[in-house]
């Protein structure tokens, strides 16, 4: 909504006020960001992340579980060193400012590093239900 919002604000400034906003652009690229990776994580969380599942759908069940189980793993070393460079990258670039709006170019990364968070708690909790036997992703496992 706010992007819609700052968007109409850049269009009515543009062609009816001839004066162009020029921190539109800096402010839509950092809700582009933190709306494109917590929908990852979401996508973590509800099991609806993109990957290959052809090998995994034709094998036999116990192979099913396995190849689930190493997804989950791989994911959660993924959201990991996520989590770990882009924090690494926001304390990096916190000293410098963004143009045209002067807040800190490591606010670019702060959503990297959540949804790393993100992905590797997820991750860890779809393991961990796998081993208590909660059957929570039965699309992917059967």
């Amino acid at each position: 909504m706010v992007l819609t919002v700052i968007f109409g604000w850049l269009v009515f400034g543009r062609y009816v006020l001839n004066a162009t906003p020029t921190w539109v652009e800096q402010i839509a690229l950092l809700l582009v960001m933190l709306v494109t990776f917590l929908g990852a994580a979401v996508g973590i969380h509800e099991n609806t992340h993109l990957g290959v599942s052809y090998f995994r759908e034709i094998a036999p069940k116990p192979v099913r579980v396995l190849f689930t189980a190493l997804s989950h793993l791989m994911l959660a070393v993924f959201g990991g060193v996520m989590m770990w460079h882009s924090t690494a990258l926001v304390l990096f670039k916190w000293g410098s400012l963004i143009p045209l709006i002067h807040v800190p170019e490591g606010l670019r990364a702060i959503p990297i590093a959540v949804c790393g968070a993100l992905v590797l708690l997820f991750s860890v909790g779809h393991l961990i239900n796998m081993v208590r036997g909660i059957d929570e992703g039965s699309s992917l496992i059967e």
